[in-house]
């Protein structure tokens, strides 16, 4: 009976399918369609700084197509290499996304992007290239950079180091001052 069934669907189907409008099959040939042939390269390749360091890269974007490679986007993405890090790359960088001019065929753009650490530890940087149009296609990203975050180490934090070894040196000598008056 069940067999019966998917027999008699089955000229349904096929007569559904067979009267689908032109725009489904432009659609799956747009969703199928090769990026545009764009690379990403970034400089330097490792960056070392401390806590609230500031720092710069350049990425560029290169064009490897025969045609202009227009409506791209850049955006700069940080992630910890070490679990249970959290890191929120707006507070990395405030400028993370770039709509880019075309770019011609062989031609390239870099971009500087300035960062400042907001986490010490380890931490990748890389930027992916994607196209506005919004079609599903995978995003181009470049290299990762290593990034080593110190901590900061102070000793003089604000100030305090003066005060943490002047205040009881000055009670001593006072004191000090004191028991030779008595004695005199």
């Amino acid at each position: 009976m069940i067999r019966r069934g998917v027999a008699a669907l089955t000229p349904v189907v096929i007569l559904a399918m067979s009267m689908a409008p032109a725009s489904i099959a432009q659609q799956s040939q747009t969703v199928t369609a090769q990026p545009q042939s764009v690379s990403v390269t970034v400089a330097p390749e490792r960056i070392a700084t401390e806590l609230g360091g500031k720092f710069a890269f350049t990425s560029t974007i290169t064009n490897n197509g025969a045609t202009d490679a227009q409506g791209l986007i850049a955006h700069l993405n940080v992630l910890s290499l070490r679990n249970g890090v959290y890191v929120d790359p707006e507070d990395w960088s405030s400028n993370r996304t770039r709509y880019l001019d075309p770019i011609p065929p062989g031609q390239s753009l870099t971009i500087t992007w300035r960062m400042q650490a907001v986490n010490d530890g380890d931490f990748g940087i890389y930027v992916a290239v994607l196209s506005e149009s919004g079609t599903p296609v995978p995003p181009v990203t470049g290299p990762t950079i290593r990034l080593d975050v110190a901590e900061r180490m102070t000793l003089n934090a604000g100030g305090i180091v003066p005060l943490v070894l002047g205040i009881p040196a000055a009670l001593g000598l006072l004191a000090l001052a004191v028991r030779l008056r008595r004695r005199g």
